[in-house]
């Protein structure tokens, strides 16, 4: 084992490096570029074992992804935001297809306005297509999710495409010091992918498919992918485990943080959690009972597993990094659906919404949650949902909407 300062993009391509992967259709998008820049060149230098091939977008990049595993080759690929979004019809067929393949999403905030910095709408876009996903919060854990990735992708319960996301600049552009495991032992805890009935011979084609079924074979194909989908909770479980025993890295399906004696937790995904568990730590030196709980796994969504460590809380402050027009915070309500009728739910479930398009979240902010959530504790109503904004932020807004001429003042309600 090696241990270097990477980014995350890097860590990346390491993990789709020691993956043994046969074939990298590629597109470049930013920030996630480097990523196959990197693949290319120890492609190109031998270093890797690897087939390249620069397609024209990204939708094409995943038909050619989708083609190949379902040759019975190891295949990985990497996108981001508009990129993501612009191939989302290929997403829904090769999960379809019931091919193992790993992708990894950078993400990015989506236009418009445009941005080049990240938030969570381009992945949670994609969280109904079949793809399992794997949220990212340290270069670390980029690099070993890869790994586990392509474990459950092709666990035989599951056979569907991974998701693997890490949040753009904050975390693929930033280094951090990353160990990279010694090679025979990833073989041996990813041997070569055995893709049973996934094979191709020109002397003997087969169809591994139809192409227009009526609705009762649909519901029955769709509904099938869906159990396989959520197959990913047990199976995820069972290879982490493994995983740990050889590399002593543990990544449970959720993780949790000062959780066990908490009356308020923190529920968010992504890099900016670890803020979150900074805040916690403080906020407990100052004699505050909190916690924090990251899901990992959000598609299948862990159900079971975040019932079990918020039971008994006595309120929780969801952050998303998102925003669904006409709705909220994603995180906010998947998590509302999940404990809905629960016994020992907690009576508190405040909703904010914050870092979008890169937004901080400084630790004053956490605090203020926090202070939030105490008190709708205390008078037993919960309250409205809320965008994490300064009044310093909201000055330069409006300013910048007089300066550009943009006509009426924001419409905003809630604030």
């Amino acid at each position: 084992m090696t241990r270097e300062l990477m980014t995350g993009n890097g860590a990346a391509a390491w993990g789709a490096r020691l993956a043994r992967v046969d074939y990298l259709p590629a597109f470049p998008i930013t920030p996630q570029t480097e990523i196959i820049e990197t693949l290319g060149q120890w492609i190109e230098r031998g270093d890797m074992a690897c087939r390249m091939t620069i397609l024209e977008s990204e939708h094409s990049m995943i038909t050619a992804a989708g083609a190949a595993a379902a040759t019975g080759v190891r295949v990985f690929t990497a996108s981001s935001s508009q990129g993501l979004l612009y191939a989302t019809e290929m997403l829904y067929t090769v999960a379809g297809w019931r091919v193992p393949l790993v992708l990894v999403n950078v993400s990015r905030g989506l236009s418009a306005p445009i941005t080049l910095e990240p938030d969570h709408n381009d992945v949670l876009a994609m969280r109904d297509c079949g793809f399992l996903q794997l949220h990212c919060a340290t270069c670390q854990e980029v690099l070993d999710q890869v790994l586990l990735a392509y474990r459950l992708a092709e666990h035989a319960q599951v056979r569907l495409p991974v998701l693997v996301n890490l949040d753009g600049f904050y975390l693929s552009f930033t280094r951090e010091p990353v160990s990279i495991p010694d090679q025979d032992k990833v073989d041996r805890f990813l041997p070569p992918f055995d893709p049973r009935n996934l094979r191709f011979c020109h002397s003997r084609p087969i169809s591994q498919g139809v192409a227009v079924l009526g609705g009762p074979a649909y519901s029955y194909f769709r509904y099938q992918t869906h159990l396989a989908n959520l197959n990913g909770v047990r199976a995820y479980a069972s290879i982490a485990r493994e995983f740990a025993a050889l590399f002593g890295r543990e990544y449970g399906v959720v993780e949790s943080h000062r959780c066990e004696d908490a009356e308020i937790v923190f529920v968010m995904m992504g890099c900016f959690a670890t803020k979150a568990r900074e805040a916690v730590d403080r906020l407990r030196e100052s004699g505050w009972k909190v916690g924090l709980v990251r899901p990992r796994l959000v598609r299948p969504f862990p159900v079971e597993e975040l019932r079990r460590v918020l039971a008994g809380k006595k309120g929780v402050a969801v952050v998303d990094q998102n925003l669904s027009m006409g709705k909220g915070g994603i995180l906010h309500t998947e998590l509302a659906s999940a404990l809905y009728g629960q016994p020992e739910a907690p009576p508190i479930l405040a909703s904010f919404v914050g870092g979008l398009g890169g937004r901080d979240i400084a630790a004053a902010e956490f605090y203020e949650m926090a202070q939030v959530v105490q008190e709708a504790v205390q008078s037993g109503t919960t309250p409205a949902p809320r965008l994490l904004c300064t009044e310093e932020e909201l000055r330069g807004i409006r300013a910048l909407q007089t300066v550009a001429g943009a006509g009426q003042p924001d419409q905003g309600g809630e604030g």
